[in-house]
């Protein structure tokens, strides 16, 4: 073990707060806070303070696990686990052929490793069905800002900039439990004289922070914006200039917004007419403003318009691509935004390419030294491919995701892996869905090696080996290395799998050139001597590229303290902030979307009267893999909960801590009852970090956006009971 203090990142949220580890003398690791990262000034939560434990081999895996003949997983040497994994890929892939074979990834990997599994899936398997969970997350705002912007980055400017604007309106977000670090950024927007406007259906830790609370009911989002864009045009509060200038469509997205008139929307909603007229004073009189969503209005089967709702509300305004002003979306996953842009999403080639492009096609060819006909076209999005295993996919790689627990109609799912003719799993503890798998891969953690991320503001960043891993582990990287030497054949396929990530991520970097993700000015170096490099940043030898006009091909044009690393005469600074100049469009026009408000997939009704809303909580993440094998957060968040409204919770007879099933058309969930008035009367609320019988996406509706992909986690129609003894 190391005996040295190393500058690294959280593993967890898409923050990717700043730290310092330390081994400590009893083998365990310290953290400390990293005070000079401007993402969050030394902050840590929970989760990044305890994240060490989870390095433990306690805890953790140490060993590759083959099923033995008498349905046991059992150890096994590595080179037993490889050789079966490739033998059996190999053997679906033969007798069935390429698209038989799916990879599920995950948005915790790192870029290189995003980027590897990607080509590995492509070029070595030839399989389209390739997709991940950061399809579940980000998805539909990724979605809505390419159709409005020609570019999708989580926050097109630095986060930093959110105390400074004069007004934001948080949609869906609940940074307090999710991103505790992020709070100062709205906490310092209020002290600055500006205002919070929350839109969630719960009184959350922090709608209770807010000038202004909206609590619409689920899956309503969509009107709610709609009905602000029409107060904003009948009080005369449009910005004709910039809609003028900057924008294409208006006419088209004007009449549909005339059309939800303040009293529908508070029909539709619930959220009386005067408190839309005050959201709509308090985020037009300021000079700058800003709309924020998370996975409130983007987890709806349409999430893609709901957010395209929210960017028309700051095109009419004129609230985009100006200094302290736009639209953003709190990306969740510690690399949720990196993770879209290098090729493990089902439609995409590294540097965020159309994998339909036959130029992007060629160019990313050109770098693998494949022909760009034996790339596969575009697969199944996640949900679709979880869906066909065991029918059409009858093999399954997954890296760093737990569908089992994550996935919507999770029970289904499970009964799709089950049926599986065989699963590998990478992972670094014994998820549940690893417990299915026929070979499980125990693989390094992020204090383990080296390697890139992006977080939510498109700032890429270097996460440095601290620790030597434990004997019996392998990076992921070695294990794609270690595949495709078994199953290249006579391409010799293991020569474009190197074990190295600076290897990995010189290679990125020339896939990436001339790409909207364009990443071929970021070196290592870079990212070690500063605090990150924000995308795009093209080599200086390279053309710009298409997103350059959008204040890519210069610096900045207002303040930046964003730390970009290694600077001179022409090295690119990176872009902290998109669009001052013109957005990525083809004509440099931002576009407005011409949507109307509809019913979610699944309304109430008599045999199922209630909506459920799912979320996280503060002390667990995601799936609760890692989290729930921390005895520190086991203690704050020991497992799952039904949170109610006590006029519902009277009329089923139930006390505070009683079990109660909630109960969707999907399954069945039991948990204890947590009565509250922060929740409306009509909607409960379960996390969806747990297993078992409190497992709340048993109960979630796979119904798709049919544009992003994203399944209706946020609301589905649901009764609760009672759970007598």
């Amino acid at each position: 073990m190391q005996n040295t203090v190393t500058p690294t990142h959280c593993p967890y949220c898409a923050l990717q707060c700043g730290m310092h580890l330390t081994p400590a003398p009893d083998g365990t690791v310290e953290v400390g806070e990293r005070a000079d990262f401007p993402v969050n000034r030394g902050a840590l939560c929970g989760k990044g303070r305890t994240a060490p434990a989870v390095l433990s081999s306690r805890v953790r895996l140490t060993s590759p696990l083959v099923r033995s003949g008498g349905g046991a997983l059992v150890p096994a040497s590595w080179e037993e686990a490889l050789d079966r994994v490739a033998e059996e890929l190999g053997r679906t892939r033969a007798e069935h052929g390429a698209d038989a074979v799916g990879v599920f990834g995950g948005g915790g990997l790192t870029n290189e490793k995003a980027y590897a599994l990607g080509k590995f899936a492509r070029v070595v398997l030839g399989t389209s069905q390739i997709d991940y969970n950061g399809r579940f997350c980000m998805s539909s705002a990724a979605a809505a800002g390419i159709r409005a912007f020609g570019l999708d980055r989580g926050l097109p400017f630095p986060l930093e900039d959110v105390s400074r604007t004069g007004c934001v309106i948080l949609v869906g977000a609940n940074p307090a439990e999710t991103m505790p670090p992020a709070l100062r950024c709205f906490t310092g927007l209020r002290e600055n004289g500006g205002t919070l406007v929350v839109v969630d259906p719960r009184r959350t830790r922090t709608a209770e922070q807010a000038d202004l609370h909206l609590a619409p009911r689920p899956g309503t989002d969509l009107a709610l914006a709609l009905g602000l864009l029409h107060l904003v045009v009948a009080e005369g509060r449009t910005d004709e200039a910039y809609i003028r200038e900057r924008t294409t469509g208006w006419e088209e997205a004007r009449a549909a917004a005339m059309a939800h008139w303040p009293e529908y929307v508070e029909r539709v909603t619930g959220v009386p007419v005067p408190r839309l007229r005050e959201a709509v004073r308090l985020f037009c009189e300021p000079e700058a403003a800003m709309v924020l969503t998370a996975r409130g209005p983007e987890q709806q089967s349409k999430g893609t318009d709901t957010v395209g709702a929210w960017i028309n509300l700051c095109l009419a305004t004129g609230r985009a691509g100006r200094p302290l002003s736009g639209y953003g979306c709190l990306t969740g996953q510690g690399n949720g935004q990196g993770g879209r842009e290098h090729g493990q999403k089902a439609d995409q080639l590294p540097g965020y390419r159309k994998l339909t492009d036959p130029v992007a096609r060629a160019r990313v060819a050109e770098v693998w030294g494949v022909d760009p006909d034996s790339l596969p076209g575009p697969g199944r999005s996640a949900y679709e491919l979880l869906d066909a295993l065991g029918t059409d996919i009858r093999s399954l790689l997954v890296v760093g995701s737990n569908p089992v627990v994550s996935a919507p109609r999770a029970a289904h799912v499970e009964e799709r892996l089950r049926a599986l003719d065989f699963l590998a799993v990478c992972d670094v503890v014994l998820s549940e869905t690893a417990a299915l798998a026929d070979v499980v891969l125990p693989v390094t953690q992020w204090a383990e090696e080296t390697g890139t991320t992006t977080n939510l503001e498109g700032r890429v960043l270097l996460r440095r080996r601290a620790i030597t891993p434990p004997e019996g582990v392998r990076g992921d990287l070695e294990v794609l290395h270690g595949l495709a030497a078994r199953l290249g054949g006579e391409r010799g396929a293991e020569k474009g799998f190197p074990t190295d990530p600076e290897e990995v991520f010189e290679e990125l970097r020339r896939a990436s050139a001339g790409g909207p993700a364009d990443y071929s000015g970021i070196t290592y170096r870079r990212l070690a001597e500063g605090d990150g490099v924000f995308w795009p940043c093209p080599a200086p030898t390279d053309p710009a590229p298409t997103t350059a006009g959008a204040s890519g091909s210069t610096p900045p044009t207002t303040a930046d303290t964003s730390g970009n690393g290694a600077s001179g005469p022409g090295v690119h600074p990176g872009t902290p902030r998109l669009f001052l100049d013109r957005f990525a469009t083809e004509d440099g026009r931002a576009r407005f979307a011409p949507v109307t408000h509809r019913a979610i997939a699944e309304e109430p009704d008599e045999e199922y009267p209630v909506l459920l809303t799912t979320g996280r909580v503060l002390a667990q993440y995601q799936s609760g893999a890692q989290t729930r094998r921390v005895d520190e957060l086991n203690a704050a968040a020991p497992g799952p909960f039904v949170e109610l409204h006590p006029r519902l919770a009277q009329r089923l007879g139930a006390a505070e801590g009683d079990p109660v099933a909630v109960v969707s058309r999907r399954g069945r969930a039991v948990a204890p009852a947590r009565i509250t008035t922060a929740i409306r009367a009509d909607t409960v609320f379960m996390p969806f970090h747990w297993a078992g019988e409190g497992r709340a996406n048993t109960l979630t509706n796979p119904a798709l956006d049919p544009t992003s992909g994203m399944p209706e986690f946020k609301a589905c129609a649901v009764r609760v009971e009672a759970v007598r003894p």
